[in-house]
């Protein structure tokens, strides 16, 4: 009687041990590409040059959007993904990289670091990424979409000085995942390119008119 126990125990053990070893057996072996988009971008003349510290919040996305995942968008109701292709990173990392990149690379800025560092900063920028996929849109051909809300926000009083919504398509040359993944990387310049100048024009406008204050 007591060996009856151990045996209902180590039977959904052995089971799961069997699925596990014919899922891997039985599955796919297709080779994965990983695409590693870079943001490289240069100041606009127009840019202030700022004095004033800034700590970017890690970006806030959906689990679908912030996803290895390379998302593709058919038709307006499908979400799927680009088989045997990922991100070395997931979008929400990807973003955050390449502002911290892009804001340090413009020389414009007194000091930049991501929020979790425990930053000084005078002002905080938040950003809600909604989209980052390849959208058909009813064309032959896709264009790399990144879509995104951000916040700048007020450090001492947590006041939200500006808040903005960004929306970047970049069509591809192709169909392909390659040409959609190179869009990608003109998209995400120029998200960037948009989100820096943004951020430097509004935190000087708003660091000046306290200044006019007193």
């Amino acid at each position: 009687m007591k060996r009856f126990p151990p045996m209902r125990l180590l039977a959904p053990f052995c089971l799961l041990a069997l699925a596990g070893c014919s899922v891997l057996a039985s599955g796919d072996r297709h080779p994965i590409t990983i695409y590693a988009p870079q943001a490289r971008i240069s100041a606009d003349p127009s840019w202030p040059q700022v004095d004033w510290q800034l700590a970017i919040a890690k970006p806030a996305a959906a689990r679908l959007v912030d996803s290895p995942r390379i998302n593709v968008r058919p038709t307006p109701g499908e979400l799927e993904v680009y088989r045997g292709a990922t991100w070395s990173q997931p979008a929400t990392d990807m973003l955050e990289d390449a502002l911290l990149r892009g804001f340090e690379d413009s020389g414009r800025i007194g000091a930049v670091a991501r929020i979790a560092t425990g930053i000084r900063s005078d002002y905080k920028l938040a950003i809600d990424l909604r989209r980052f996929e390849s959208d058909y849109a009813g064309n032959e051909r896709p264009a790399a979409t990144i879509e995104l809300n951000a916040k700048l926000i007020h450090s001492l009083d947590q006041r939200v000085v500006a808040s903005r919504t960004f929306l970047v398509a970049e069509p591809a040359a192709g169909t392909e995942v390659g040409s959609v993944t190179a869009a990608f990387e003109t998209a995400l310049n120029r998200t960037v390119t948009d989100l820096v100048g943004w951020t430097l024009a509004t935190g000087q406008a708003d660091r000046q008119a306290g200044a006019d204050k007193h």
